[in-house]
């Protein structure tokens, strides 16, 4: 009896120290420390801002500004009269375009120098890809800067903000090709493959050429009783869960960063940063269609994605992880170069009149409808 005894006892043990075993295995996926909330609305509205304290300080690290270089005076000759086929920054001294262009090695290609985007032996030469794509590269950070304050107010954007010290940027994506099927069996519809861009979710795994490549309208439901077309649809709700994830995930913020959690959908009850993500939208949508894609014949096979298409941009290309790229710090004032618009009309892309950020009116207070469209 005592032997029988001692075997359950025996083998209690073992099933409780199994037990306890997979609840700690389960329970070291969980985020530590515990998260800490920063509060951004009123108590018990579930406003908050979480984050991890353990991940704040490789944030931090990985988000300082380099140097900025000692600023040469302005006067003397410019560049376009020192230098063979100056296009964007021949309006500089050519003091401050040789300062530039040192900077913008630092930024991009510190390992390869001039060389990544120069023939050393005739520097005025386009032969290399990378000085076409440096140079509009260049036309789009002004374009930014100038055409874009809706979004990057005065802080503005640099090479340094996408770039990080690397020739590509960490954080570019091409169209998704999906998996292969055998005919229409096993096709998901775009769903049902977590993707690390959606934070390993089984939502949409490409929103990006749906509403980053195209002016998509971004719904959530219906403004008719009854679906009518794929933009008003569950299915069109799911691909903008998809965008907003890669949102909350590329500048570590959860949804009441934007959203009042009393009502998701109105816009008067939205914090401000809801209007600057709207314009966001838009300006990467217009950078996508207005410089990157044009650039895609410009880049060699090996830069282009498994359907043959350039690389682009999204939120994470700017933001990495931040609400504010770079924390908010701006390196404009350093480098106010980067600011000014093109110098010459041929170098600027044309704008199209910029619609202002909806809003909820007394009719439609957009608790039925998320548009991106003004109401």
């Amino acid at each position: 009896m005592n032997a029988r005894l001692s075997a359950l006892l025996y083998g209690m043990v073992i099933t409780y120290a199994l037990v306890i075993g997979i609840i700690v295995s389960t329970l070291a996926g969980c985020e530590r420390p515990t998260p800490d909330t920063i509060q951004r609305g009123y108590r018990g509205v579930a406003m908050g801002l979480v984050y991890n304290p353990d991940k704040l300080e490789a944030l931090q690290a990985a988000n300082q500004i380099p140097a900025a270089l000692p600023q040469l005076p302005a006067t003397g000759p410019k560049a376009s009269d020192s230098y063979k086929n100056v296009k964007v920054l021949g309006d500089l001294s050519t003091g401050e375009f040789i300062r530039t262009m040192l900077a913008m090695t630092a930024w991009v290609a510190p390992k390869q120098g001039c060389a990544y985007c120069h023939n050393t032996a005739d520097m005025a030469s386009d032969a290399l890809y990378s000085k076409v794509v440096a140079r509009r590269m260049l036309e789009m950070t002004r374009h930014i800067n100038s055409q874009w304050k809706t979004h990057v107010a005065a802080t503005g954007v640099t090479c340094y903000t996408c770039h990080r010290g690397e020739p590509v940027p960490a954080n570019i994506w091409f169209t998704n090709p999906g998996i292969e099927t055998a005919g229409e069996f096993g096709d998901s519809g775009g769903k049902n493959l977590p993707a690390p861009q959606i934070g390993l979710t089984s939502l949409p795994y490409d929103p990006f050429s749906t509403f980053l490549d195209s002016d998509t309208a971004i719904r959530v439901v219906s403004k008719t009783a009854l679906p009518d077309g794929d933009d008003k649809s569950i299915k069109q709700t799911e691909w903008t869960y998809a965008l907003m994830m890669h949102m909350s995930q590329s500048l570590g913020v959860n949804c009441t960063y934007c959203h009042n959690s009393r009502s998701f959908a109105s816009w008067d009850l939205s914090p401000p940063t809801r209007t600057t993500a709207w314009y966001g939208i838009r300006m990467v949508r217009d950078l996508n269609q207005g410089y990157l894609d044009p650039l895609s014949s410009v880049f060699p096979a090996d830069r282009h994605g498994p359907l043959g298409d350039g690389p682009k941009l999204n939120c994470a290309t700017c933001h990495q992880g931040v609400y504010k790229p770079l924390f908010g710090a701006s390196m404009l004032k350093d480098y106010p170069q980067f600011a000014e618009p093109a110098s010459s009309p041929s170098e600027e892309k044309p704008v199209a009149p910029l619609q202002a950020a909806p809003t909820s009116s007394s009719k439609n207070d957009s608790t039925k409808v998320v548009s991106d469209k003004p109401s």
